[in-house]
């Protein structure tokens, strides 16, 4: 079932971006996506990646063969493979993260550890990946208001 944030929704029906969901599996699969090759990928292809499960280990190797076989018959090239963290911090609901708690802390708000441990691991996944150095920021207020956090 799609997963989608109201924060994501001005590219939603195009798909033009690629989603947080598929952006948690490919992190979860140990695959990067760059914006061009998703470009390259149909609506419906698009679809699938956020359609298909991506929780167990069986669910984890099928997407990343079915993605992996996408990325090659799009650029003609292969995937690139990221580490797959085996403990990644959105699963840990008892441990916020550092830079995390100091992006709140900059923009004057507390997140509380039973905030943190409210939120699904999606949403603290989103969090982590909008909050880091770089990113371009502008969801990260929408998103932590989306989350009620504000």
């Amino acid at each position: 079932m799609a997963d989608f944030f109201e924060f994501e929704t001005d590219f939603v029906n195009s798909l033009r971006c690629i989603p947080m969901q598929v952006r948690y599996k490919l992190d979860t699969c140990g695959i990067k996506l760059k914006l061009s090759d998703w470009h390259q990928m149909t609506i419906g292809e698009r679809k699938s990646l956020v359609e298909l499960a991506c929780t167990t280990a069986a669910d984890i190797q099928a997407y990343r063969k079915y993605l992996q076989d996408l990325i090659i018959q799009h650029t003609g090239t292969t995937a690139t493979n990221l580490a797959v963290d085996p403990q990644p911090p959105w699963l840990d609901s008892e441990n916020i993260p550092a830079s995390l708690t100091e992006k709140f802390q900059a923009i004057g708000v507390t997140l509380t550890l039973q905030q943190w441990a409210d939120l699904r691991p999606l949403q603290r996944f989103v969090l982590i990946k909008l909050s880091r150095p770089g990113h371009e920021n502008q969801n990260f207020p929408r998103a932590i208001a989306e989350f009620n956090l504000i």
